[in-house]
């Protein structure tokens, strides 16, 4: 199968798979170059509630494809295609997971820090390996990686390129689950399950904030004031029965 990036959308989940099976999910610059504009799609529809990013087969992604990067980058920097894929992510105005088997390395752990949530199954391997080219790993990754892991990790990864387990990861930081094998799908379509059925509102403002902007409070206030959606959460619990929340990012 060509390397490429597949995506289906299902009870209000869209899934974006990284394929690419011969270089264990390595993007190539075609696909670093195609995620802003397919994740532009997908915040704009208003069926996708959860965006969760995954890797095809056992491997989550194995990095940038070094290969292909002098070929088929044309006259971009390839190392401005990741971040600008990575920004882009990092900027999706709805909560991201990402589910991890297997390598998770280099690129694939830029993509994996952008996101908002990353659940793993037991045997993933994580590792930032910039060391190991002699390539600069830009500010914006680095500060993303440290706002996760704190800078004694971001400096243990940055520095050695050397690969640590789940267990390591997550004892980091840099992962929220742990899962035994085979249990990874059927917990994020659990807990997807659960973010669906909760606030946008509260999602969206959270995401800003917890992101570090904090400028637009007044925003939000008017957004909450404007919206049905405390009346229904405070009615719902009186009456014990589920939300029906109705305020989307997309509209």
């Amino acid at each position: 199968m060509d390397a490429t990036l597949l995506h289906t959308v299902a009870d209000g989940v869209a899934t974006v798979v990284i394929s690419h099976p011969a270089k264990r999910n390595a993007m190539t610059a075609a696909m670093w170059r195609a995620l802003p504009e397919l994740l532009t799609g997908l915040a704009d529809d208003r069926a996708v509630r959860v965006l969760v990013l995954t890797g095809a087969g056992p491997t989550f992604c194995a990095g940038a494809d070094i290969s292909s990067l002098t070929g088929d980058a044309g006259e971009d920097d390839p190392r401005a295609l990741a971040v600008a894929a990575e920004e882009a992510l990092a900027a999706f105005p709805k909560p991201t997971l990402a589910a991890i088997r297997g390598f998770c390395v280099g690129g694939g752990s830029q993509l994996a820090a952008a996101c908002d949530l990353r659940f793993a199954e037991e045997g993933a391997s994580f590792g930032v390996t910039p060391a190991k080219l002699g390539i600069v790993y830009p500010a914006s990754s680095t500060r993303r990686l440290t706002a996760l892991v704190g800078p004694a990790w971001a400096k243990y990864l940055l520095f050695s390129a050397e690969l640590i387990g789940a267990e390591t990861a997550l004892r980091a930081g840099f992962l929220n689950e742990l899962l035994p094998a085979g249990q990874l799908d059927k917990r994020v379509a659990e807990f997807t399950r659960i973010l669906t059925s909760r606030s946008q509102l509260t999602q969206a403002a959270a995401k800003e904030f917890t992101d570090g902007r904090t400028d637009r409070d007044a925003r939000w206030e008017d957004q909450a004031a404007g919206s049905e959606d405390t009346a229904e959460g405070i009615a719902a619990f009186l009456e014990r029965r589920a939300p029906r929340f109705t305020w989307t990012t997309s509209g």
